[in-house]
């Protein structure tokens, strides 16, 4: 059986993947992926949740903004009027800060949004986001040792998959052992 004992040895970090358990019944976090972009005791913890599309475009949402499709996605329920951004550029975009290999969070906008006029971005570069995740630091622990949450590593192509309805049941299947089996788990536990 599954419980925090399998999770309370993993590194939580920037880059990191919270993966919510599988009968979580807060529908803002149900079967999401959540990939933690910044984790420190003083400000907190930030992440985005990878697998909530939303029906909008940067158009939309941004006046004058060149026609780009990327799909954009719900951060999360916190700061829903603000808009954040993972890409794969590199340090090519000032004030960005480096999750993981090939794996960046924000940095300059008007500098993407000169890039992306220009044709120097590919709509699998970038990710964007209306809101994010964010918890105090001891409360995100207190949800691992609740059993909220399962810890994975993340990498380029989870982020940036295009199979967002399957992305939490893909990095659990990869996880092997217990979390494959979980990942066959129905939503309700009354289903099982």
């Amino acid at each position: 059986m599954w419980s925090y004992e399998l999770e309370k040895g993993k590194v939580i970090q920037p880059g990191t993947l919270l993966l919510a358990e599988p009968f979580m019944f807060d529908e803002n976090f149900r079967r999401t992926v959540v990939l933690i972009c910044n984790y420190n005791k003083l400000e907190g913890v930030v992440g985005l949740i990878l697998n909530k599309p939303i029906d909008l475009r940067l158009t939309d949402v941004i006046d004058d903004f060149p026609p780009f499709k990327a799909k954009m996605y719900l951060g999360g329920p916190v700061g829903t009027d603000t808009l954040q951004f993972l890409h794969a550029m590199g340090e090519d975009i000032e004030g960005t800060v480096k999750l993981n290999d090939h794996l960046y969070w924000g940095g300059n906008f008007e500098q993407l949004r000169s890039m992306i006029h220009a044709g120097q971005v590919r709509e699998t570069d970038v990710k964007f986001f209306l809101g994010y995740a964010g918890w105090a630091f001891e409360q995100l622990h207190q949800e691992l040792r609740d059993n909220s949450w399962i810890v994975s590593r993340a990498t380029h192509r989870h982020v940036f998959s295009s199979d967002d309805l399957n992305l939490w049941k893909s990095v659990m299947k990869e996880m092997g052992g217990i979390y494959e089996t979980m990942a066959g788990y129905p939503e309700s536990p009354i289903l099982n």
